[in-house]
Formats: structure tokens, sequence, C-alpha cells
């Protein structure tokens, strides 16, 4: 009994080495497995953050780029709701301006880059462009070199019933062509001194004229030359006048100082717009503008659609298989892309 008992306690001892070796063995490469694939989600972890973290950054850099509103302090909410009661308020002031046949300019002014053309466009979105346009000339021709300086802005003032919005305008001449050398000091005397007389006459014509100069600060409008610069949808607005005036901020400084006191007459002053935040610049020029509108309320009644007639019984529609249609979007593709 007792060799008997001897034998399965050496035969115990014999195998217990061997089976620890082996779960050793066993133990070693399952930890080497789970190393393995833990590296391998960490790897897969980080490959997700770093793909996340750079689509943040893009979306980041691309609202900074945009140049959309900058470090607005309105929130979009609050914008947005803003921006509809006012816009409906334009509405109702075409509608009385068409009513009474009032007619309307109003010059838009600034620093390039200082949100003219974004306060336009949300001015003019809402309305009837039959009554409302937008005048934005280029560089005048050669024929129009030759005739009276304000002949071609005359040719695009309102008609009854009509509001006209100058995204620049015959203040070319005191800003960009004075600081630039486009005309002369004899050319520049001349325009600083009929300018006044020009928009008394526009005024005594019955023309309400109202004139906004967008102020910026130089840090401000130097970023949004940069947005443009690395927005490909944007660059087009980035000329080389441009990046003249960065390195003129004093000289166009001085020129729109003085055209504020050769032209900021009491028929038709001037009103400055602060605009390093879009948001807030776009609803106070659009408020202003409505309070310099004596428009009432004239929004005709809801109007009770007729009913529709029915289709003759010998009529027959083209089949769909003889149209053309435009492809979904999703399919559409632009250069190989």
């Amino acid at each position: 009994m007792l060799l008997i008992m001897k034998n399965k306690l050496m035969n115990s001892n014999h195998n217990k080495p061997v089976s620890t070796k082996n779960n050793l063995l066993e133990l070693d490469i399952t930890k080497k497995d789970k190393k393995k694939k833990k590296a391998k989600k960490k790897l897969k972890n980080q490959k997700k953050q770093k793909k996340a973290k750079l689509q943040n950054s893009e979306r980041r850099l691309f609202y900074q780029i945009s140049e959309s509103e900058g470090s607005s302090k309105l929130s979009r909410k609050v914008y947005e709701k803003e921006l509809a009661r006012l816009q409906l308020e334009l509405v109702k002031m075409q509608y009385w301006v068409k009513h009474t046949g009032t007619k309307i300019v109003i010059l838009f002014e600034g620093r390039d880059a200082a949100g003219k053309g974004g306060t336009i466009k949300r001015i003019t979105e809402p309305l009837n462009p039959r009554g409302c346009r937008v005048v934005a000339l280029g560089t005048p021709s050669d024929r129009e070199k030759t005739e009276w300086y304000f002949q071609r802005y005359v040719a695009h003032l309102p008609a009854a019933g009509d509001i006209v919005c100058f995204d620049r305008s015959w203040y070319n001449r005191a800003g960009v062509e004075k600081v630039m050398g486009f005309c002369t000091d004899e050319q520049y005397r001349k325009f600083m001194q009929d300018c006044p007389e020009f928009e008394r006459m526009l005024v005594r014509s019955g023309i309400i004229l109202l004139k906004y100069w967008f102020s910026v600060s130089d840090e401000e409008q130097e970023r949004r030359f940069q947005a443009r610069a690395n927005d490909p949808a944007r660059r087009w607005k980035l000329s080389q006048m441009d990046l003249e005036s960065l390195k003129r901020w004093a000289e166009y400084s001085q020129a729109k100082d003085a055209m504020f006191t050769h032209t900021n007459i009491p028929e038709a002053p001037w009103f400055t717009v602060k605009a390093d935040d879009k948001k807030t610049a776009r609803l106070n020029c659009i408020s202003h503008i409505l309070t310099k509108i004596p428009y009432v309320d004239m929004t005709p009644d809801p109007i009770e659609l007729p009913p529709r007639t029915e289709r003759p019984g010998n009529h027959e529609r083209t089949p769909f298989n003889e149209q053309f249609f435009v492809p979904s979007w999703k399919l559409v593709q632009f250069n190989g892309k």
C-alpha cells in the first residue's frame, strides 16, 4: 500500500513540472495575442482619433477661413431669428415703396472685406428682384472715362417704386482712385466740389439717399483676406487691389476722413457701421434702414387660390421616357471625382 502511494506521489511530482511548463507556455502565447490585439485596437483608435481631430480642425479652419461671421458674439439662433424678423419688415417696406412710388438709393462703401456684400445679400434676398436691384459697376471703359464722372451712375438710378443698392458707388473717386493714383488731383478736387451738390439734386428730385460706411479694423481685415486666400470658393474676391490696400491702410484712412469732411451733408449724411462682427453689422444696418424709411404695413391680404381646372379629355401628356431629366447630384461627377 505504501509502495503504491509512493509511486503515485512520484508520478504526480514528475508530471507537475511538465503541466506547469505547458500552462506557462500557453499563458505566454495568450498574453502575446492579447497584447497584439490590444496594440491593434489602440492603433485603430489612434487612427480614428487622428482622423476625427483632423476633420474637426478642418471644420474649424473652414469656419474661420470661410470668413462667414468671424468671432461673433451673437448666437446663430438669435441671429437667424432677428434676421427673419427684419427681413419680414423689409418685405413690408417694399410693398409700401411700390404702392407709393418711392425711390430709394442705398450706398454701401467701406474697407475691402468689411462685409458690404454680405449685408446687401441679406437685404435683397427676401425682396422682389423686379423692384430691388444691386449695382456693382466694374472698371470704366475708355468711352466712360471721357463722360461726365457721374454719368454712368445716373443710368442706374431708380424709377418710381424701385430700390437700388450700390455696392460701391461714385465714391470710388474719393477712395481707391485717389489712393491708387487713378485720377488726377484736379479730377479729385472737382469731385469733392461737385459730389455734395449732385447728391442734393438727387434728394430734391424725391430720392431717399442713404449712405453707409462699413468700418473694420486692420487685424480683422487681414484675417478675412487670409481666409479668402485659403478658400478656393472665395478666392475670386481677393484682387491685387485688395492686397495693395493692406500696404496703404493709413492712406485709405486719410482719404476716408477727407471724404467725410466734404460729403457729410445734412441732406445725405454718412452712417458708419461697425463691421468687425458681421452678424451684428448686418442686423444694425438693416434695422437702421427700416428706421429711415417712413413705411407702413401695406401687405396684401392672403390670397385664395382658384380651383384647378380639369385636364381636357383629348389631351395626352408627353411620356416620361421621351423627356430629359436632370440626374441626381449623387451620380454627377466633376473631373472624374
